[in-house]
């Protein structure tokens, strides 16, 4: 089996991968930074989204598991102190493959014959530079509303613990295949309306943003932000492709969701 490291860079991190290195190498396993059966995030939850991107090429092949060295993460189980654990399990192959969903994120353009897709595992945003965003919101090809606000976020099940949270978003459990728009200060009066409240579209249906003023967006896709000029539409859809977690041990979502926001002890 062939590992890869993610590590935050900070002396912990730093430490922790280099011990597991050694110790996953002295199980005869081999470190192939290229590509990896299992990579390993050492740091938090950021971590792991860097860890994601860097190898979203190989997302049928590769299984991610995460080692928290700040606060638990939703993507990182373990503690420092049990890296030694988890490397026996590792090398043992001791553990299931669970899946998750992902957000395809399809940008089509203007003045050329090009589109740009992307994978979000946490969210996409959108948000206009300097003015009130105004985006024709289309469900399955028809216009549902036009919104005019700060911007829009698009989650997916395991994002929907982040950004979207904290926009008054549902949380998810992430068997679910499907993603969420919420609203980001949207404006409504006696002239503008929105629904005002967050959509939970399954994976049969597209969600498509067209703009009204403005052709160039601040996108972003998890951590990061790409400024797409020329837009003519923004398609959103359940991913094909699914992100594979290394679960060595339960630990049920719920759980997650008590320790991070209600009483957490880390």
């Amino acid at each position: 089996m062939r590992f890869a490291v993610q590590s935050r860079n900070d002396d912990l991190s730093n430490e922790l991968m280099e011990r597991a290195k050694t110790y996953l190498t002295d199980f005869g396993l081999i470190f192939d930074d290229a590509e990896p059966d299992v990579v390993l995030s050492i740091g938090g939850d950021g971590t792991l989204l860097h860890a994601f991107h860097r190898y979203k090429e190989r997302l049928d092949e590769v299984a991610f598991v995460g080692i928290h060295t700040g606060h638990l993460g939703f993507y990182a189980d373990w503690k420092p102190a049990e890296i030694e654990k988890l490397v026996i399990s590792i090398a043992k192959h001791d553990f299931q493959v669970i899946e998750y969903p992902l957000l395809e994120v399809k940008v089509e353009y203007t003045n050329r014959n090009q589109s740009a897709t992307f994978l979000a595992l946490n969210e996409s945003t959108i948000k206009s530079p300097e003015v009130t965003l105004v985006m024709d919101v289309e469900l399955n090809g028809a216009l549902f509303e036009r919104f005019r606000g700060d911007g829009l976020c698009v989650s997916t099940p395991t994002g929907s613990t982040a950004y979207n949270k904290a926009l008054g978003g549902a949380i998810l459990h992430p068997s679910l295949p499907a993603i969420q728009m919420t609203e980001m200060a949207s404006i409504n009066n006696r002239v503008f309306r929105t629904v005002g409240s967050p959509l939970i579209l399954p994976s049969h249906h597209n969600l498509v943003l067209k703009p009204v003023k403005g052709p160039d967006f601040m996108v972003t896709i998890d951590h990061l932000q790409i400024l797409q000029k020329d837009v003519k539409s923004v398609h959103y859809r359940v991913a094909k492709e699914r992100v594979r977690f290394a679960r060595f041990r339960p630990f049920p979502f719920w759980k997650r969701v008590h320790d991070s926001f209600i009483d957490s002890n880390d």
